[in-house]
């Protein structure tokens, strides 16, 4: 346990200065966070996860890059206390969150049709869901990035993961987006029924690297809101 309040507390330093860049969407009430619960529901053994906005959630997408290097990828995000191994991840160091993204350049969903168009590989721009698992990275001005692995690395990743070489997840939880709040059902039965742990939001922009080896192929580049100010984690499931 003091391991992990160690490593929140140096992704916190990480998140203090707020990273500007040039992605365009500081002044959008869409990415500034005024709340967010996790409420578990007994009787259907269910989780939501949400977030509420400023304006209106999942209104501000990304425009798209034309290529998968140098995408855009707008997240609203969940830092939990969850063990990587709670989402289906292989023991490994790092802050296990549930992302909630949408990048118009690819789709990484493949087992999942979220536009119901019956075309599983054009999602990509539609809010959807990730498990990832973050760590602290100074080569990008967020200071943090999706953990990665080598190609000959031996790891354990959950059967839906979209094929990178990233410990991040594809689970298809429906997102729901309405006026000023976005949730996400997640049922506690695919967390190995964890339903204590505690949370933060952030709403950020990330962008895809396939070109540069001194960058991850995932990192966070600006942070427009932390519901906490601080990413402490401080907030619990309400039962």
């Amino acid at each position: 346990m003091k391991k992990s309040v160690l490593f929140v507390a140096l992704l916190a330093l990480s998140f203090a200065s707020y990273a500007q860049t040039d992605s365009g969407f500081e002044a959008s009430k869409d990415l500034k966070i005024t709340g967010a619960e996790v409420n578990y529901i007994s009787d259907l053994d269910l989780l939501v996860f949400q977030v509420t906005v400023a304006g209106e959630s999942g209104k501000t997408v990304p425009e798209a890059a034309g290529q998968l290097d140098g995408a855009p990828v707008l997240g609203y995000v969940f830092p939990t206390t969850l063990r990587s191994v709670d989402v289906g991840f292989g023991d490994t160091k790092g802050i296990v969150a549930l992302a909630v993204t949408a990048h118009p350049d690819f789709d990484d969903t493949p087992l999942w049709d979220e536009n119901n168009d019956r075309n599983y590989k054009n999602d990509g721009v539609i809010w959807h869901t990730h498990w990832v698992v973050l760590e602290q990275d100074d080569r990008v001005p967020g200071g943090l990035a999706v953990k990665q692995f080598a190609k000959t690395d031996v790891v354990i990743l959950p059967p839906t993961n979209p094929g990178m070489p990233m410990y991040m997840d594809s689970p298809g939880y429906s997102v729901l987006t309405r006026g000023q709040q976005l949730k996400v059902l997640v049922p506690a039965q695919r967390i190995y029924g964890k339903k204590q742990f505690n949370y933060d939001a952030v709403a950020a922009f990330m962008q895809v690297n396939t070109s540069d080896s001194t960058k991850p192929m995932l990192g966070v580049y600006e942070v427009y809101s932390v519901l906490s100010g601080d990413l402490s984690l401080p907030y619990k499931v309400n039962h």
